[in-house]
């Protein structure tokens, strides 16, 4: 058989792309079937004989003898006297094996066929790639940063697979270099034509959860469940957790001493502060405990509303809301309540200080949607809000700076007249 460069690359097609003999067999005979298809009209009467190690393959084609006059269907019958040239004792009736050459097809047929078996190699591969993925969804993967573009970063792994890793998927303080190993988790696999896209996650909770699994023995052993993950991706989290055994300590185990154990987690989601708290069904104490480092006085529970107030002293007000509102925001996630901080004195109808001013008393020169918004975080006297500068304001609130500065101004006549 003609050493064409068809037959040349089937051992490199087996090399290259790590294909199994039967795999590759299958696909050589799917491919050159299809082009016997083309050019005699029917593939049946066709023998394909493929040793791919060897990068060799013979095709051979059956025909009935008939008499010279009887000819109809040149593909599967072969006239006497033809045949008598192959061999001279044939007889009509019998039938002829005749080898097929590939250059028998015509050049461009051969060049078709190569481009056809390229393209059903990619297939395979893409289709393997998409079931090898779609399997570790969920999973920590880690692979180095090929190029960094303005939203997204392209990475290759050790097996040459490209892993995308978009701007929303990174961590705020995520920066990246060529060359950089970078750690996430597969969240998605998706089909972009016939090549699947991998998308690797780093503000995911589940990463959050899979550190925990990776980091910490007892959690990866089964002994410490990680009940639920919330996260405010660089800045602040929250991780529930519980053990069946009273022996272990599941919070402890999981900071260890001096946080000695979480310090590494802490560090690959580029400090984000991570509150580990003990999981317990009691609602009110599962809240309590979310809303730490704040000590909550008590907590009134709407089961069917799904809301909880709490009650606090005005010291620990700040401590519940948190920076940005993080803290209040996250144990609601966390716990699957809606929040509502309430300051303790606030229900007898008093304040803390006496000298201060409930903000709904300025209603004639404050609106009352602005009211509201400073109510969201706590902030519902005169005092409360002063004792904050602007820029926390506007942070923990969705207000404009300007109107911000129109309240404190409009308190701060309040108290100086």
């Amino acid at each position: 058989m003609e050493n064409l460069a068809l037959i040349d690359s089937f051992s490199e097609f087996k090399d290259d792309k790590l294909i199994d003999r039967v795999t590759l067999m299958a696909i050589l005979e799917d491919v050159f079937r299809n082009a016997l298809k083309k050019k005699y009209g029917s593939d049946e009467n066709f023998d394909i004989i493929i040793n791919p190690d060897k990068g060799d393959m013979e095709i051979w084609r059956r025909r009935v003898i008939v008499a010279d006059e009887d000819l109809d269907f040149e593909n599967e019958e072969i006239t006497l006297t033809e045949a008598r040239k192959i061999e001279a004792d044939f007889e009509i009736g019998e039938e002829v094996s005749e080898e097929v050459k590939l250059i028998d097809l015509g050049r461009r047929a051969i060049l078709a066929l190569r481009q056809n078996l390229i393209s059903k190699i990619h297939e395979h591969d893409n289709t393997n790639l998409y079931k090898q993925f779609k399997d570790i969804i969920g999973d920590i993967y880690t692979a180095e940063v090929h190029h960094v573009r303005p939203r997204v970063v392209i990475l290759v792994d050790d097996d040459g697979n490209e892993i995308v890793l978009p701007k929303e998927k990174q961590i705020p303080s995520d920066f990246f270099r060529k060359g950089d190993n970078v750690r996430g988790i597969i969240e998605s696999v998706e089909l972009k034509g016939n090549k699947p896209q991998i998308i690797m996650s780093r503000t995911s909770d589940k990463f959050l959860e899979k550190l925990f699994e990776q980091e910490i023995p007892e959690v990866f052993d089964g002994l410490i469940m990680v009940k639920n993950v919330v996260r405010i991706p660089g800045e602040k989290a929250k991780v529930a957790v519980d053990s069946y055994d009273d022996r272990i300590d599941p919070v402890g185990a999981c900071v260890g001493m001096k946080g000695s154990r979480i310090h590494g987690i802490v560090r690959e989601l580029g400090n984000e502060n991570i509150d580990v708290i003990n999981y317990t069904n009691n609602i009110q104490l599962y809240i309590t405990r979310a809303l730490s480092p704040a000590k909550v006085s008590s907590v009134k529970i709407n089961e069917e509303a799904k809301r909880a107030e709490v009650f606090l002293k005005l010291e620990e007000v700040s401590k519940a809301i948190g920076r940005g509102g993080h803290n209040i925001r996250l144990a609601g996630l966390l716990t699957g309540y809606e929040l509502d901080v309430i300051r303790e004195g606030d229900v007898a109808g008093t304040t803390a200080d006496e000298d201060d001013v409930e903000l709904t008393e300025f209603s004639d020169e404050i609106e009352d949607w602005v009211i509201e918004e400073f109510a969201k975080i706590g902030l519902d006297t005169a005092k409360s809000i002063l004792k904050h500068d602007v820029e926390d304001l506007v942070r923990r609130t969705d207000l404009e700076e300007e109107t911000i500065l129109d309240v404190i101004r409009i308190l701060n006549e309040e108290f100086d007249s």
